[in-house]
Formats: structure tokens, C-alpha cells, sequence
């Protein structure tokens, strides 16, 4: 319960319950999640699929929806292997029994009763019916001789009375030990006008005022102080519900027993009476509530009405988890998940996980990273393909540094070679500020002004002076990807497209002078952007096109004349189709000569306009290999054959070399590849 603590009028702090797990959990690793989703996307899944696929599985350090929906499974059975409904009428038979026992022994040793009384009495008690409701009924009007055997029978009658209300007011069972006769007075009352209220709604004659004066004279009696008679209404049908599929649970000879008892609550038929009419008008009002459910129990605990009922409930709310878990009905949410009801039933930990993947969801949302498109569909944004890339970047730079044993070093990430001069700041420079003339030009710009600059300067544009760098060499860069259906049936479907969006991100974010295509080629090639070929699924589709990938590459390479043109191919098998003169693409298997001759001529192209070349063969087929080495020989080129997690590493390396202007080694651009000032 929360309590409220007043330190002066100006300060109020709140103190409660802490519902946020462990605080030294690890926190919502959005990258994390997005990389995941990301892997799921490069291999065809749907954003939208892909996410639910996350939240589903959870992660290394969480429980996924699937492990809360299994828990929640688990604990419905124990909850029917557990119990039995008969613990009522067993309680009730205990008690009947003992005061029979009682009456007996009574009639025995009291020398002072009429004979005839005594052997009608005995004959009354040896005749009773075998059913303990009957028996109860019979004895109804029975004159007890014994106080201990009358005190039973009045147990029998109050404790029918208690469970009865518990069935249908929690807690009631507890409230009502030991109560008086107005106490029970008290109950009836409020019965008769709760029923009065509720038909005046079935009428529609209700106001809000005819609820107040009700919470007014009986509020005290309903804890969860409902605001108005729809919310009392909606708790109080979900209560008499679940009694109701507690009742249709029972075997039919338990259900006679028991409605054959509930006459004998509290002494007389009334108490049931009004319950049937609650009941009744709850039923009416509210006819979505399951009232016709049941379950199997095959239990060893004898379970009371109230203890029943509200076992029933908790069945009622793991099949509502079930399903919120699920996410599987239009329109599913996070957000629709009962998390109090997960910590009640499961735990506190169980609901952590569930409110942790729901701040997740809403994290890569917030963050747009997720967002929807015009056709509704959830997308990859451009942050979340820069995130990745930065992700992916990371990797290779790891995989370089255990390769080449090298340390991490730290470069500011000039677009140029230092010269040793400064000049000012131009709009658009990205070289790095002189920190200690730009600082000296503010003090000297502060006095000039008549200012005193021992108070602090501030700086302006016109202050900033950055290192002079000479120009390097731009690249024109072609990156021809295979996107035939082998690539995918073999696995290398995903390794590609994290090789293209890792080279995407080096040159966009490090070489932005460089300018990069990507081409994906099967049996046509196409120009294609990176959210597309991290997006595109694999589809049967006979041929392998790289005529057509080095036609559109020559076209770049035209396009930026001025630009060292690097050639950069990915493929798993021989060219088996080509581009004709009228358009038509001629497919063959195995490769047809005049597809070989397209293809090398094309690539004779591409070396006479200065292209590097180099093919990075995918797979072992000696075919290939031999292939891809004449035609790398004959274009003044390089292959190689990386293993499929090393391909990336492959790529950029070779990127890196291909534009490399002789200053320096290298393994210099694998320094700066590690260096994580520009991450």
C-alpha cells in the first residue's frame, strides 16, 4: 500500500511497494534487440514478424513471451492437479457427523430424558439419510439435547452461510467468522438493496446518485471502493461467473448436494434466495462473462466454495494471459499484457520480464528505429540500418585486430593526410579543429573587443581554425552481390547483406567522398539501395547474371570519371545467363561460351576504365575457383575465398587497399578501421 509522508507544505514524497525487479539487472540492450531483429530481416522475416520473433524468444538474460506463456501453462495444471471441489461438503460431513456422535452419546448418559423421547430421538438419528444434504435438511427441526452437537449443527449452518457469500464477495468467508446477528442483518440489507439497484439499472431508471447513497450506507462492506455501478457491477459478475463454472465443475451428485445445502444458510432459505436473484440480474446485465465454463480437477486438496471460486479465477485470468502472451489476435499489444495479474499468478520476476520486453518494443519504436510505412507494413528505419552497420563495423574491427595482433589506436578521422597547416573553418569541413589556435583567436578576438578575458571568452565560428589536410583519392566503388537462390539455400544469404550494409556504413559515415552502388544480380541485375537489400527475400529464380552487374558497374564508373573505380564482386557460382542485344536474357547450364564471352569482355571493360578488381568466391566448387582465377588474372585482380563469417572483414579490407594512395602501409587503414573515434 502506498503511504504518503509530509515533510513541509512545499514537499510531498510517496514511498511503495518497488515493482521493478532486480535494480542490478542489466538494462534494455536496444542494440542488442536490434541486431537480433536485424539478422532475422537480412534472412526474409518481416520487421513485424522478426520483432514478435525477439519478444517471443526473449535474449540470454530475459524470459521471452513463449517462457512466460509455458510458465503460465504450468501453472494452470498444478492449480487442477492440486485441488478438488468438495471441501465444503466434506467440512459440512465432518461436522455432522461429530454432532451426531455428540447427540448420541448424550442420549446415552442422560438418565433424566423420557424414555420415549430418547427412543424416538435415537430412532431419528439411527434413520437419517445416507446424503449428507439430506440428512442436514432432516435434521433441521430437530430439538439437540446435546449443546456440543447443537453448536455443530449451527457450524453446518453458518459456515453454508459464509461460503456461500464468499462465492460471490471475496473475503466475505473471513469477515463474517464470529458475526453477530446484526451482522448478518447487516448482509441481508445490503443484498436486498444491491438487487434493488441493479434492477433499477435493468430498467434503466438508475442514476449516480442512487449508487452513492448505496456506497453511502454499505461502502464499508466493498474494499475495492468501485467509483460507480458499472465498475461494482463488472466485479462482482466476474466473481459470480466464476461460481458459476465452479458449480458446473462439480460432478452432478456434488451440484444436488450442494443446492440442496444452500437452503440451510444461515438457518433459512432467505440468504440463497437473495443470492439467486443477484445472480440473476447479473447475468442480465452482464451476459459476456462466461457462465457456462468448466475445468477438471483431479486433486487431493479439499477446497472450500470461496477458495474454489476464486481458483476458478485465476484459471480464468492464465487463460486471459494465455492469450495476451499469445500477441496472435489482430491488434495485439505489449501493453495489453495484465501485468499484475502475471505478478500474482507467476511472480514478481515473471512480470518484469513481460514489462521489460513491453519497454522494449517501445524503445525501438521511440527511438525509430521501428516505424510503420505508407502501406502499413513495420520497417527498418535508416537509424536503426546505421546502428546495424556501426554494429557490424565493430565486428570486423575485432576480427582485424586478432588477425593482425595490432592494438587499438585512436585516429580523429580527417578526410585527408595532415599537411602541418591550419586555415579557418568552412562551412562543411569535417577535418579536425586546432584546439589551441582556435582558443588563442577567441582571447585575441575577447580583448581586441575591450572584454576581459579572464571573466571567460565564448567562442564564434570565426574562431574555429582546423587542420589543413591534403585531398585523397575518391573512389568510384561497384559492389556486386549475388542474389541467386543458391546463395540463400546455402547459407550465405545473410553474410552478404551484412558485408554490404558494413561497407555501407565505413564509406557513408567515413569515406563520404567516396561514392558507393550496390548491384544485386540472378537472372537480371539491378541497382539497388541498402534498405532494400537488407530487405529482399530470396526467390527461385534461374541465373546468374554478372554480365548484366558489370554493365551497370561501367555505368558508375562513367558516371564519376575523376574517381578511382573499385570493383568489388561476391559470388557462389560461374555466370549462367547474359544480356542479348534485344534485351532478353539468354540462360544456360552449365554456362554456355557465349555467356563466358559476354562476361569477359565486359570485365575487359571495367580494367581498361583503371577498375580493381577483386571477386571473393563463396564455397569450394573447383569450377568456380578456377573460373574466378582466370578472370581475376586477366583484369589485373585478386580472389579470395573467405570463410563465411570472415567475408566482411574480406570486403572492407579489400576496399580499404583498393583505395589506399601509398602514404603508409596497409594495415594502417585496419589501425583506423579499429580506432573508435569516428564510431
Amino acid at each position: 500500500m502506498v503511504r504518503s509522508f509530509h515533510r513541509s507544505s512545499a514537499h510531498r514524497s510517496r514511498y511503495g511497494r518497488y515493482t521493478g525487479g532486480d535494480p542490478l539487472a542489466p538494462p534494455v540492450e536496444v542494440q542488442s534487440a536490434l541486431e537480433t531483429i536485424g539478422h532475422d530481416v537480412m534472412s526474409g522475416t518481416s520487421a513485424e514478424r522478426a520483432l514478435r520473433e525477439y519478444l517471443r524468444r526473449g535474449d540470454r538474460d530475459r524470459e521471452g513471451l513463449d517462457d512466460l506463456a509455458r510458465r503460465v501453462r504450468e501453472r494452470r495444471a498444478e492449480l487442477l492437479r492440486r485441488h478438488r471441489l468438495d471441501g465444503t461438503l466434506e467440512e459440512i460431513r465432518r461436522l455432522l457427523d461429530h454432532a451426531v456422535l455428540e447427540e448420541r452419546k448424550r442420549l446415552a448418559n442422560d438418565v433424566e430424558l423420557d424414555d420415549d423421547d430418547r427412543a424416538f430421538a435415537e430412532m431419528r438419528l439411527e434413520n437419517l439419510p445416507g446424503s449428507t444434504a439430506a440428512a442436514v435438511n432432516e435434521l433441521a427441526d430437530y430439538d439437540w439435547k446435546s449443546p456440543a452437537a447443537r453448536a455443530d449443527y449451527e457450524r453446518i449452518t453458518e459456515l453454508l452461510g459464509r461460503e456461500l457469500l464468499d462465492q460471490r464477495f471475496a473475503g466475505m468467508k473471513n469477515a463474517l467468522e464470529n458475526a453477530t446477528d446484526a451482522d448478518r442483518q447487516a448482509i441481508r440489507d445490503m443484498l436486498g438493496d444491491l438487487n434493488d439497484l441493479l434492477e433499477k439499472r435493468r430498467l434503466g431508471e438508475d442514476t449516480q446518485d442512487d449508487f452513492d447513497e448505496f456506497m453511502r450506507k454499505h461502502g464499508d462492506q466493498f474494499p475495492e471502493s468501485p467509483q460507480n455501478l458499472d465498475e461494482l457491477m463488472d466485479a462482482l459478475a466476474a466473481r459470480s461467473a466464476a461460481a458459476q463454472r465452479m458449480l458446473n465443475s462439480m460432478t452432478p451428485e456434488q451440484r444436488d448436494e450442494l443446492l440442496s445445502l444452500a437452503a440451510q444458510a444461515f438457518g433459512s432459505p432467505e440468504l440463497m434466495q437473495s443470492l439467486s436473484r443477484l445472480d440473476d440480474n447479473l447475468r442480465s446485465l452482464r451476459p459476456g462473462e462466461d457462465w457456462t465454463g468448466s475445468a477438471s480437477f483431479s486433486g487431493d486438496e479439499p477446497t472450500g466454495l470461496g477458495e474454489a471460486t476464486g481458483v476458478m479465477q485465476d484459471l480464468s485470468d492464465l487463460d486471459a494471459l494465455t492469450d495476451q502472451l499469445s500477441q496472435m489476435y489482430p491488434g495485439a499489444r505489449m501493453d495489453d499484457i495484465d501485468l499484475d495479474a502475471l505478478a500474482r499468478l507467476l511472480g514478481d520476476d515473471a512480470a518484469v520480464s513481460a514489462r521489460t520486453l513491453r519497454d522494449l518494443e517501445r524503445e525501438l519504436k521511440d527511438s525509430e528505429m521501428l516505424q510503420r510505412a505508407s502501406d502499413g507494413a513495420l520497417r527498418l528505419t535508416p537509424r536503426a540500418m546505421r546502428q546495424l552497420g556501426r554494429a557490424l563495423l565493430r565486428d570486423i574491427a575485432t576480427r582485424q585486430s586478432g588477425r593482425l595482433g595490432r592494438r587499438e589506436t585512436r585516429n580523429a578521422g580527417a578526410a585527408g593526410d595532415r599537411t602541418g597547416a591550419t586555415r579557418e573553418w568552412a562551412f562543411g569541413d569535417t577535418e579536425p579543429w586546432d584546439i589551441p589556435r582556435t582558443v588563442s583567436n577567441a582571447v585575441l578576438r575577447t580583448v581586441a573587443d575591450g572584454a576581459d578575458a579572464s571573466t571567460g571568452v565564448r567562442l564564434t565560428t570565426g574562431d574555429v581554425e582546423v587542420v589543413e589536410t591534403e585531398q585523397r583519392t575518391q573512389a568510384a566503388v561497384a559492389l556486386l552481390v549475388d542474389t541467386s537462390f543458391s546463395m540463400a539455400m546455402d547459407g550465405r544469404w545473410v553474410p552478404m547483406k551484412r558485408t554490404a550494409l558494413a561497407l555501407h556504413h565505413l564509406i557513408s559515415t567515413r569515406f563520404r567522398g567516396d561514392s558507393l552502388q550496390l548491384i544485386a544480380f540472378a537472372r537480371h541485375a539491378e541497382v539497388i539501395d541498402i534498405e532494400q537489400l537488407t530487405a529482399k527475400d530470396a526467390v527461385w529464380d534461374k541465373g546468374t547474371n554478372l554480365h548484366h552487374a558489370l554493365l551497370l558497374a561501367q555505368r558508375h564508373f562513367r558516371r564519376h570519371p575523376t574517381a578511382q573505380p573499385v570493383l568489388l564482386v561476391v559470388t557462389d557460382g560461374e555466370p549462367t545467363s547474359h544480356l542479348e542485344t534485344d534485351g532478353h536474357v539468354l540462360f544456360a547450364y552449365p554456362p554456355d561460351a557465349r555467356t563466358v564471352a559476354a562476361t569477359v569482355r565486359e570485365l575487359d571493360t571495367a580494367h581498361r576504365l583503371g577498375a580493381q578488381t577483386t571477386f571473393f568466391r563463396l564455397g569450394d566448387d573447383p569450377g568456380l575457383a578456377r573460373f574466378l582465377d582466370a578472370l581475376a588474372r586477366r583484369a589485373g585482380g585478386q580472389v579470395v575465398a573467405p570463410e563465411l563469417d570472415d567475408l566482411g572483414r574480406a570486403v572492407v579490407d579489400s576496399y580499404l587497399g583498393s583505395r589506399h594512395t601509398g602514404r603508409g602501409s596497409p594495415e594502417d587503414f585496419g589501425d583506423m578501421l579499429r580506432g573508435r573515434a569516428w564510431w
